[in-house]
């Protein structure tokens, strides 16, 4: 049997913490601002993404919770590690947006009803404000959601209230002009139904994750041929593929080998991490070697005999 693991996690995590913090003091410093500029500006608009920056406030820390908790080393009850909490975060903080962006969307209803007075000066200035430290913080956390579903979910939730300031402006703008107060909670309206499809999406990656799926991007009949496609292998079962985290893909299979195959097991074991790891970049595989084919259902990994393991 063969393992080989990555241990660059830990510190590649470590590398979004600064980020985060910094981008954590600026939508904490602002959020207190935009809440009483929504109170004192009766504006839903800016209501919304004063909510928004809560979420993202919310996020943030959550995602350094996240990092924090993640650095802990693998212990007997926990042997991949405290990597996990990552997606639980992103999971959490998609439910929060989930949850803000109703709210909005009810709220906007009553003031189609009653739309009430708005100070659009006031309402327009403290937007601007918030787009500056929203195109900041997005810039700030812009490399580490490539490669994190945690700082993604962040980068999104400072992505929507960014478009949320720009709707609020336009607004602010439209009612100075016209008097038209109903655009406030239009704009609440749209800036609640970009987000939900996007947080959605979110969402449905970190509950894939959390279910021990396939890491997107990734198909494990093309895995199952580039194993058979290694010389001295004739089958393949018990195949499974999962993510730890994001970034951190698993394998393990069992290999059967050919009979007097030239290649020993070790470097047999050896090859297949090769290609695992140039053409799917898995870096975290356990592979068991075999002599003889397992025919029986549970372990045959074929479209007419399903696979029921679950890892």
């Amino acid at each position: 049997m063969s393992s080989e693991h990555n241990h660059g996690h830990a510190a590649m995590a470590g590398g979004h913490e600064k980020p985060l913090w910094i981008a954590l003091g600026l939508t904490s410093a602002f959020l207190v601002a935009e809440l009483i500029g929504a109170w004192l500006t009766h504006s839903l608009a800016l209501f919304s993404d004063a909510a928004h920056m809560f979420t993202d406030t919310a996020a943030l820390g959550i995602s350094l919770a996240a990092i924090r908790i993640g650095k802990r080393a693998a212990d007997n009850r926990r042997t991949y590690g405290y990597y996990r909490f990552e997606i639980l975060a992103a999971a959490v903080n998609a439910t929060l947006l989930f949850g803000v962006a109703i709210f909005i969307l009810i709220e906007a209803v009553q003031r189609f009803r009653e739309p009430p007075e708005i100070q659009s000066i006031g309402m327009g200035a403290i937007a601007v404000l918030g787009l500056i430290v929203n195109l900041i913080s997005m810039r700030i956390l812009q490399g580490g959601s490539e490669s994190s579903l945690n700082v993604k979910g962040a980068h999104l939730e400072v992505w929507s209230d960014m478009l949320g300031s720009i709707g609020v402006i336009i607004a602010a703008v439209v009612i100075y002009l016209t008097g038209w107060r109903a655009i406030d909670p239009i704009v609440a309206v749209l800036i609640g139904l970009w987000v939900l499809p996007r947080t959605w999406t979110l969402l449905k990656h970190a509950f894939n994750i959390l279910l021990e799926g396939v890491p997107a991007g990734m198909d494990v009949a093309q895995i199952e041929e580039e194993i058979l496609a290694t010389p001295g292998v004739t089958s393949v079962h018990d195949l499974h593929v999962w993510a730890v985290t994001s970034g951190k893909a698993v394998l393990t299979a069992h290999v059967v080998r050919e009979e007097n195959h030239a290649t020993t097991d070790a470097q047999l074991q050896a090859h297949l991490r090769e290609r695992l790891i140039g053409r799917f970049a898995i870096h975290h595989t356990t592979l068991q070697v075999e002599q003889e084919r397992c025919d029986t259902p549970d372990c045959v990994l074929t479209s007419e005999q399903p696979h029921t393991d679950y890892h």
